[in-house]
């Protein structure tokens, strides 16, 4: 079998020359023209995001929901049985693991910024009807719910499916170019591969980028609630690189001591907070609308998923939101991908599916419903009933949308323990965010090596930090948003063509079933490695040899 050719770059002892220096070029470029060019690079990010999400808004909404058919389609098919290993593998992590590390690298800071603000946003100013009425307070969480739910973990679920199935089931490197076997062949060792590679990277980047630039937004409305420290733009800064060291750190202590004991810890923490808002906040509303709110998301997913804005006669909501956020799962598929499909050898197509979709949008819409749902209660009741004094916290989303959690413990006990915890969870999940898209995209430009050199890791993870600043000194919110977008947009084509690519791999993979037996047998075109290796391992202890066919 083929492999990507590595070798010694500078520095750098391991990396594929071609993508690692095409990677490196352009965000060195774009590093460069963010920060001597800062009114220009301002302009630029947003006629771009403004081109991309209106003149090609259908087409990110046409990926995002072929990979929720394509998921659904997988969990029934006759591939759900197929095991991402050998047949007789077993799961390389525990679930309660495999989870905390899916959670940490899928979502992270987001649930802390967008959890408690997002509903009141749309509670306030829905995109259909009047604002802080019951309807806008429904419409508010079906969108929070839309944007946080199975489309997103679908985009994921494809990606990082797509990446595992070729790695562990054909020998083909932990990498994007992978994905692309069936299309491609032997060239994905060549300039094909390396090209999808790199737009892998470049989408990594600025989607993680985009997250802790808003991580750090967050962190500095916290300290400015708890001990009035400035909110600007030297003090995000600061944090950027005091941040930045600590993911360095994890960095050094390797995925089992650093990235997943970080994620332990912050599902933990997850726990806790949640806990918390739902005993000492309004109960029994949080368990009833919780029913409720999944129940109107199931009702409503399809007509807003395929919502365009078409008959509205203008697209500028769905460019700051919907497609926004479609734009900025795409960019961060291949960390999440990659990242997943490491940590998820030996489960079956089925198991994992299952997983990735229904797991982690349980805990996310209990999360809206607790923090999101209760804030928009507050202020629906405040609006409805002369006697009861408004939170302020419409005013809060207005003013600063990071600071909306914060102001939402205003109404809670123990005010400034739960902002203490709300910032050090920021700050975890920042570290595990930047650690792994680090770890990630190092194994992207080193070929698809799963244990790279620590060295190139903190090379990109101080990178990630230097754009994070940039962006945020070039404009903020709107910034960060025009990266997701722009980087967002070629990767979604890429997803489109992976897509299709898994579904050829998948025939050519026959899963025969010995009942009696409780045996599996693969049945391949053995046009690699690992498909003899299975063979020799197992097949001649089991049941009687399958004959090969194409």
């Amino acid at each position: 079998m083929d492999h990507v050719k590595v070798g010694r770059l500078g520095p750098f002892p391991r990396v594929s020359k071609p993508v690692f220096l095409s990677s490196a070029i352009l965000i060195i470029a774009f590093i460069i023209f963010g920060a001597f060019f800062n009114e220009l690079a301002s302009v630029v990010f947003g006629q771009a995001k403004a081109f991309i999400s209106i003149r090609f808004g259908w087409f990110f909404i046409m990926v995002v929901n072929l990979a929720v058919v394509m998921s659904i389609y997988l969990i029934f098919s006759r591939y759900g049985d197929i095991r991402l290993g050998h047949q007789m593998e077993k799961p390389e992590y525990k679930l309660i693991s495999w989870i905390g590390m899916l959670f940490s690298a899928g979502i992270g800071i987001g649930l802390l910024y967008w959890g408690t603000a997002e509903p009141l946003y749309h509670f306030m100013a829905p995109p259909l009807g009047e604002g802080e009425t019951v309807a806008s307070a429904k419409l508010a969480m079906n969108i929070s719910f839309l944007h946080y739910g199975i489309h997103v973990w679908a985009i994921y679920g494809m990606v990082a499916l797509a990446l595992a199935y070729f790695h562990y089931r054909r020998g083909l490197p932990l990498s994007i170019r992978s994905t692309l076997y069936p299309l491609l062949g032997q060239r994905i060792y060549g300039r094909w591969g390396h090209t999808v590679d790199t737009l892998a990277v470049f989408g990594t980047m600025f989607g993680v980028v985009t997250t802790l630039g808003l991580g750090v937004l967050q962190i500095n409305s916290g300290l400015e609630s708890l001990f009035g420290i400035p909110n600007n733009i030297t003090v995000q800064i600061v944090l950027i690189a005091v941040i930045t060291a600590l993911a360095g750190l994890s960095l050094l202590m390797g995925l089992d001591k650093g990235i997943k004991r970080l994620s332990d810890i912050n599902i933990f923490l997850t726990i806790v907070l949640l806990s918390f808002v739902i005993i000492l906040g309004p109960t029994q509303f949080i368990f009833n609308s919780f029913v409720e709110n999944i129940g109107n998301y199931l009702h409503q997913v399809v007509p807003l998923a395929l919502w365009t804005e078409s008959y509205e006669g203008q697209e500028n909501w769905q460019s700051s939101w919907t497609i926004f956020y479609w734009a900025w799962w795409i960019s961060w598929s291949p960390f999440v991908g990659v990242f997943v499909a490491r940590i998820s050898r030996g489960r079956t197509i089925r198991e994992f599916i299952l997983g990735v979709l229904l797991i982690p949008v349980t805990i996310l819409f209990l999360w809206f419903t607790a923090f999101g749902g209760s804030a928009v209660h507050m202020e629906l009741m405040a609006a409805v009933s002369p006697d009861i004094a408004s939170p302020g916290l419409v005013e809060a989303v207005q003013a600063d949308t990071g600071s909306a959690i914060f102001k939402l413990m205003e109404t809670y006990p123990f005010t400034q323990a739960a902002t203490a915890l709300i910032i050090v969870m920021i700050v975890l999940w920042f570290v595990t965010s930047s650690d792994s898209a680090s770890f990630v995209i190092d194994m992207l430009t080193s070929g698809g090596d799963t244990n790279p050199p620590k060295v190139q890791r903190l090379f990109w993870a101080g990178t990630e930090g230097v754009i994070a600043a940039i962006l945020l000194a070039a404009g903020g919110l709107g910034a960060l948003q025009a990266a997701a977008i722009v980087s967002g947009f070629p990767f979604a084509i890429v997803m489109l063509v992976m897509m299709y690519a898994l579904l050829r791999g998948l025939s050519r993979d026959r899963l025969v079933l010995y009942r009696n037996q409780q045996w599996f047998v693969t049945e391949e075109s053995a046009e690699h490695n690992s498909a003899n290796e299975f063979r020799d391992e197992h097949l001649l202890k089991g049941p009687p040899k399958v004959t090969k066919s194409d």
